[in-house]
């Protein structure tokens, strides 16, 4: 029988052995890289002409056009809008999403696609496996018995489970390739909110709806997601006719496709935006978790006199290890003067970016690790006063109804919180 010191001893090496794996797999994943700063220096201002192909080329993100014509907020909203879109599709619906969870939205949606799909309509869904995951097999058995076809985006793979952290976060419902909806919320209950994480209310979210040119851009990218599937496409029946309305507004589309360390749209359509803004900055993001170069431009904004502010979650959210590690990233954004808003009904979900009065980017998209370099995203930015005005009042009301964080509320937090946040941001590149 061993002795206490012997217990001690394999105790002590069975810690040290797992904290050297876990510091490999942390190299290994790049967590200690030297990061890349950098800065542009005479951004064109969000009204110039130039300013669209400007972001566009510096962001990997295409120039089309498209006008917002509609905008929900909340699941009581976002959700009756889906149905009434999908009852009224006359030839294909598209549809991709991230979360699907059991329940009555997911029954409601399940029953409006297997009506359209009885009619003759072409009905085509992609989810994401691991979003995914809780919807039973009889689930996915119904819809396809009834003619709507059903596709699984990055299944796990033995021969590659790495690839396994990869995610589509999109968003986005095509009807008859004439309306498309983008936004940030799920199919799923989720979104009525969750009584026992304490929320009060449904989960703070909105959607808005497109039409035009950008519409057969978006159908592309949904095929490029159907091909990724291992699926077939027949350009025959599914054509992809050019459309010009040069008279509808210029919109940005960004997709996010499977985005790398150096090579990630999303990051660098936010770090543009960022740095061409000279009034405002207000941004929308559940998982605020900005990497130091993101921090510093924020900053800069900050002292050159740009109101900078962060609508994020509080307490009452479906992550707390990501609520708490995002909290340890205020320190230096408190201490230079940003305000930062944490949402106290319910979990916020909202993810958006207003630059100064002019400029609007949203979709699927957070500040976050994930967003940046793991996950396939798609966010839709433009100069359009309506949708602008929305996500104004839309980040307002949230304003209102958070608490702002001081540099002295942020240094009074729990202990505890402190050393999960700490110990959570070593696994940075995976919340």
């Amino acid at each position: 029988m061993l002795s206490f010191d012997n217990w001690l001893s394999v105790i002590l090496l069975i810690g040290f052995s797992i904290t050297v794996v876990i510091l490999i797999v942390l190299y290994v994943q790049g967590v200690f890289r030297r990061r890349i700063h950098y800065k542009i220096f005479n951004f064109p201002s969000a009204n110039a002409p130039n300013f669209p192909l400007t972001i566009a080329s510096l962001s990997d993100s295409f120039i089309t056009n498209a006008e917002a014509t509609k905008f929900w907020v909340k699941a009581d909203e976002i959700q009756p809008a889906r149905l009434n879109a999908i009852r009224s599709a006359r030839h294909r619906i598209l549809f991709e999403t991230y979360i699907m969870t059991p329940g009555e939205r997911a029954d409601a949606f399940a029953t409006a696609l297997i009506e359209k799909a009885k009619s003759g309509v072409t009905v085509q869904v992609i989810v994401d496996s691991y979003g995914a995951k809780s919807i039973p097999e009889r689930y996915w058995k119904n819809l396809e018995l009834s003619g709507v076809e059903v596709r699984f985006f990055n299944p796990f793979s033995w021969r590659s489970p790495y690839d396994y952290l990869k995610r589509s976060h999109r968003k986005l419902l095509l009807i008859d390739d004439e309306i498309a909806l983008i936004g940030g919320a799920g199919m799923s209950d989720y979104w009525d909110g969750i009584p026992e994480q304490g929320d009060r209310a449904p989960w703070f979210d909105f959607e808005a709806q497109f039409e035009g040119p950008v519409v057969q851009r978006l159908n592309g990218l949904f095929i490029q997601h159907w091909l990724d599937c291992g699926k077939t496409v027949d350009l025959g029946k599914n054509p992809l006719i050019p459309k010009f309305e040069t008279s509808l507004p210029t919109v940005l589309v960004t997709s996010g496709e499977d985005p790398s360390y150096r090579d990630s749209s999303i990051r660098a359509l936010y770090q543009t935006l960022v740095m061409a803004a000279q009034s405002r900055i207000w941004i929308a993001s559940p998982y605020f978790l900005p990497f130091s170069n993101i921090q510093k431009l924020l900053i800069d904004a900050k002292h050159r006199g740009v109101d900078v502010r962060i609508l994020t979650m509080g307490s009452k959210t479906d992550k707390p290890f990501v609520h708490y590690s995002a909290r340890e990233l205020y320190k230096n954004l408190l201490r230079h003067g940003i305000e930062i808003y944490e949402y106290q009904p319910s979990m916020m979900h909202g993810k958006t970016l207003l630059i100064d009065d002019s400029w609007v980017s949203m979709g699927s998209a957070n500040f976050d690790p994930r967003s940046f370099w793991s996950n396939d995203e798609l966010n839709v930015s433009t100069a359009q006063p309506f949708l602008c005005q929305n996500i104004e009042n839309f980040l307002l009301n949230g304003f209102v109804q958070s608490q702002r964080i001081s540099y002295e509320d942020w240094k009074r937090r729990p202990l505890i919180q402190k050393i999960r946040g700490k110990v959570m941001l070593l696994f940075y590149l995976l919340l």
